[in-house]
C-alpha cells in the first residue's frame, strides 16, 4: 500500500504546480476511503477522517473539504475548489470513485444479489465478545492497544487470537464489534493468493504458464513470457511504481496514482513496460496484483457480477465469512490489491484456512495440496530486508528479514498477511495459532515492534496443553 504517509509530498500541491493526476490522489483517496468506512464498515466518518485520512494529507488537508450524502450513499470531496471527487457505494461491490464516462453501477438491486450464505459463520466463536482465556493473554491485548503519551498513535481497532480453531481472546476499540468490517490494505493480496489457488485446484489456471494479458499477446512482446507465479512473487519485472517505500515522492508514484486516480487500473498496469527481465528483480508493486485480479475476473466469468459471485461461492461462503466486501474499479476488476474490508473474525477465518493446509472447517478442500507451503516458500530475490513468499510474508527460508523476526519472537514456521499501518494476519502452524491485529497505526514500520511483542506474549499465554 503506497499511501502510508502522504505527508510532506502534499506540500507540492499548494503551489498548483503538480500534475493534475497528483492533485487527484488526495481528493480521490479521501472520497473513496470515507465512502468505504461509512457505508461498508459502518464507522463514524468524522472519527475515521480524523484518524485514518487527515494525518496523511499534511498541508493539503487545509484545502480539502468533504460531505457525506447518506441518502445517495456517496461522498463528495473537493480540493481548493479546483479538484472534485465523488465516490459512491455500489452495494456488494463496495465503494469506488466515479470517473467521467465510468458512472455505471454494477449492482442491479436485490435480484442481482445471489451470493451464497456463509457456512457455519459462528464456528470459531459464539455471538458475544470472547474474553481473554487468562490474565497473561489479557495483558498481551492490553499492550496491543496501549498508546504512548507522546505519540505516534497506534489506533488499534481489533485483535483476535484463534487457537486450535477457536477464539480464545479478542478485543475491540470503541465503535468496533466482531461484525465490523475493517480495511485490510495489502492483506488483500493474500486473499488474491487464495482465489488463484482455487483456480489452480479446479484446473483453470497454471501458475507457471504465461499470464493471459491481452496487451502482451504480440509474439515480439518481451512481457509475453511473464507467468502468474512471477506476478504473485513480485518478480515480473514490469516497470510500475513501488508499494513499500514512503515519503516525499509517494504522491508521484505510479502505484499510488493507479490505485486512487485511475478508472481502469489493470489497463495502466498492463501497459507498463519492463524495467527488468522477468524473474530477475524483486519489486513490490500493486501492478502485479491488479493484473492477477483481472486474470481472476476473466477466468471466473469475465465481468464484475460473475467474478463477485465466484469469490463469494468459492471462498467467502465456505470459510463462513459474514462481513467481507471486496471492492471493484470502474472497469469491473476486483481490487485484489488493497481493498478488502472484512471483520477481524473473518480475517481469522482466512488465517485458519492456511493453518489447515487449505481445507475449510467443513472438511472441504479449497486450495490444492501443497499450495500453503508454496505460498509461504521464500522468493529468493526478496531474501534481503523483506522475506516475501507468494502473496505472504514469510519467516521460512534464510532471509535477513526472517532471521530478524525470528529473533524477535516469530516462530520459524510462521508466515503472515501484512497490510499498511499495522494490519496483520499471522499464521503459526507449530502453535496451531492465528493472530489478527487491525488498526491504522502511525508507529514505525507498520507497528511491527508492537506486533512482535503481541506474538511473544500470546505464545507465552497459550494453555499448556496447546503448546508444542
Amino acid at each position: 500500500m503506497t499511501l502510508t504517509s502522504i505527508g510532506a509530498a502534499t506540500a507540492a500541491l499548494a503551489t498548483c504546480s503538480a500534475p493534475a493526476r497528483v492533485a487527484g490522489v488526495p481528493v480521490h483517496f479521501t472520497s473513496h476511503q470515507l465512502c468505504s468506512a461509512t457505508f461498508v464498515g459502518g464507522l463514524d466518518p468524522t472519527q475515521f477522517y480524523n484518524e485514518a485520512i487527515k494525518p496523511k494529507l499534511g498541508p493539503v488537508g487545509a484545502l480539502l473539504t468533504y460531505e457525506i450524502d447518506r441518502e445517495r450513499q456517496e461522498v463528495r470531496a473537493r480540493l481548493a475548489g479546483l479538484v472534485h471527487s465523488r465516490a459512491v457505494h455500489d452495494g456488494p461491490f463496495g465503494c469506488r470513485v466515479l470517473h467521467p464516462g465510468r458512472e455505471a453501477r454494477f449492482f442491479q438491486g436485490e435480484a442481482d444479489d445471489h451470493a451464497p450464505a456463509a457456512v457455519s459463520p459462528s464456528a470459531i466463536a459464539g455471538p458475544g465478545i470472547i474474553a481473554p482465556a487468562n490474565d497473561r493473554l489479557s495483558e498481551a491485548l492490553d499492550h496491543a492497544f496501549a498508546e504512548s503519551d507522546s505519540g505516534p498513535r497506534r489506533f488499534t481497532k481489533a485483535v483476535v487470537v484463534l487457537h486450535r480453531g477457536h477464539v480464545i481472546g479478542e478485543r475491540y476499540a470503541e465503535g468496533v464489534t466482531p461484525a465490523t468490517p475493517l480495511i485490510g490494505w495489502s492483506m488483500t493480496k493474500s486473499v488474491t493468493n487464495a482465489l488463484l489457488g482455487i483456480l489452480v485446484r479446479s484446473g483453470k489456471l497454471d501458475m507457471y504458464q504465461p499470464a493471459a494479458i491481452a496487451e502482451w499477446s504480440a509474439p515480439s512482446d518481451p512481457r509475453r513470457s511473464i507467468t502468474a507465479d512471477q506476478l504473485l512473487r513480485m518478480v515480473s519485472g514490469i516497470g510500475c511504481g513501488q508499494s513499500l517505500q514512503t515519503g516525499f515522492t509517494t504522491l508521484f508514484d505510479a502505484d499510488t496514482q493507479m490505485e486512487f486516480d485511475m478508472a481502469d487500473q489493470s489497463a495502466f498496469a498492463a501497459n507498463a513496460r519492463l524495467r527488468a527481465k522477468p524473474g530477475a528483480e524483486w519489486r513490490y508493486t500493486n501492478c502485479n496484483f491488479i493484473l492477477l485480479s483481472r486474470l481472476l475476473r476473466n477466468t471466473a466469468g469475465g465481468d464484475a457480477a460473475s467474478s463477485r459471485k465466484f469469490i463469494a461461492r468459492e471462498l467467502f461462503a465456505p470459510l463462513g465469512f459474514e462481513h467481507a466486501t471486496l471492492e471493484y474499479d470502474s472497469a469491473g476488476v476486483p481490487l485484489g490489491t488493497i481493498h478488502l474490508w472484512a471483520s477481524a473474525r473473518d480475517w481469522a477465518r482466512f488465517g485458519l484456512l492456511y493453518l489447515r493446509d487449505g481445507v475449510a472447517e467443513s472438511g472441504q478442500r479449497l486450495l490444492p495440496e501443497g499450495w500453503v507451503n508454496y505460498s509461504a516458500e521464500l522468493t529468493p530475490l526478496s531474501a534481503g530486508e523483506y522475506g516475501y513468499g507468494a502473496g505472504f510474508w514469510t519467516q521460512r527460508g534464510n532471509s535477513t528479514a526472517a532471521r530478524t523476526r525470528i529473533a524477535a519472537g516469530f516462530p520459524p514456521d510462521s508466515f503472515m498477511a501484512i497490510g499498511s499501518q499495522g494490519q496483520y494476519t499471522i499464521i503459526i502452524p507449530s502453535h496451531d495459532l492465528v493472530i489478527v491485529k487491525l488498526g491504522w497505526a502511525y508507529t514505525p514500520h507498520d507497528d511491527h515492534v508492537a506486533v512482535e511483542r503481541l506474538v511473544r506474549e500470546t505464545i507465552a499465554a497459550l494453555p499448556s496443553a496447546g503448546r508444542p
